[in-house]
């Protein structure tokens, strides 16, 4: 997926990122045979590198420092690596291990870092491959390792690197107001006012979440590796955060139908069913992130307006509902 958030790299600064992070004898000598990108992403640029010695990695760098991204973006790969730690130490979710990590500025504009290559299948590019049955598997798989990876707990909510809030009331409505700052700013096409006086309206179910836990919200089929019909990696943890599990994107689809089917992910996490708090919160949840949608299409430079438009629909949706 195209967007100016890559920040793609010569080379000779490959090799000097091979260099630093693997040593000068794990410099590959050849031209581009041992260099690919992986352009399923949305935000980072992601390498595979074969190395000297046959080695494969996978270098991410984060956005160059002159481009301007969502706040709730910013430092996103310091977000990653603490998420990795965490999950890692207190999980068993399998996640890349972390080879090397670079926030010098040294050598590129951004920070970096790389981990081993997962030889495995994208679960979102080969779902629709798939059967039924298979797909059940997997989905119920996503379910459990959200419900995992959810267990985790913090002090505050909010950033993994603070600084948090006490109540969840406060950090979701900072999220809401972070992305409508965020719309304004480039003149996004929005009613601000009217999303803001809908969501302070139905803030009052927010205050049932008192316990900060381990919030992925990037957790698609498109972040989960798969082979022989297992999970083998979950990957990309930049948006994770101490929240409401109930904002994991598993859980999109039970109000907005357009996302899929969330019968057998809702099942893998072990949920019998839904209060009206938590309908309501989800409908919150759902006008959050289609916001997102559209506001950070603007902010990628797309120029193919088709994903602006879907997430428009969306967004008008998640409005209705509420």
């Amino acid at each position: 997926m195209e967007s100016i958030t890559k920040n793609r790299q010569s080379l000779d600064t490959l090799r000097a990122m091979v260099a630093r992070a693997y040593g000068p004898d794990q410099v590959p000598s050849g031209t581009r045979e041992w260099v690919h990108e992986l352009g399923h992403g949305w935000f980072n640029v992601a390498y595979r590198l074969r190395l000297r010695d046959g080695y494969q990695a996978v270098l991410k760098v984060a956005p160059p420092a002159g481009v301007e991204v969502l706040t709730y973006e910013r430092r996103a790969m310091a977000t990653e690596l603490a998420a990795l730690s965490l999950i890692s130490t207190g999980t068993g979710v399998p996640v890349p291990r972390v080879d090397f990590a670079d926030s010098s500025g040294e050598l590129v504009d951004a920070d970096w870092f790389m981990m081993p290559f997962v030889d495995a299948d994208n679960y979102g590019i080969i779902r629709s491959s798939l059967s039924a049955c298979e797909q059940d598997k997997l989905d119920v798989a996503v379910g459990a390792v959200t419900r995992e990876v959810n267990a985790l707990t913090g002090a505050a909510f909010g950033p993994l690197a603070g600084p948090g809030v006490p109540t969840w009331r406060q950090c979701f409505l900072g999220l809401v107001d972070d992305v409508l700052g965020d719309g304004e700013r480039r003149s996004v096409e929005l009613d601000y006012a009217a999303i803001r006086s809908l969501v302070a309206a139905h803030a009052g179910c927010l205050d049932e979440v008192t316990s900060p836990r381990l919030v992925e919200w990037d957790l698609w089929p498109s972040n989960v590796l798969v082979r022989d019909g297992r999970i083998v990696c979950v990957i990309d943890h930049e948006r994770a955060f101490y929240g409401d599990p109930l904002m994991e994107a598993g859980f999109v689809a039970t109000q907005l139908p357009a996302f899929g089917d969330p019968t057998a992910f809702v099942r893998g996490y072990g949920k019998a069913g839904f209060t009206d708090d938590e309908k309501a919160r989800r409908r919150l949840y759902n006008l959050h992130l289609t916001l997102t949608m559209v506001v950070e299409a603007v902010y990628r430079g797309h120029t193919d307006g088709r994903q602006e438009q879907w997430a428009r629909a969306r967004l008008a949706e998640a409005v209705a509902a509420l």
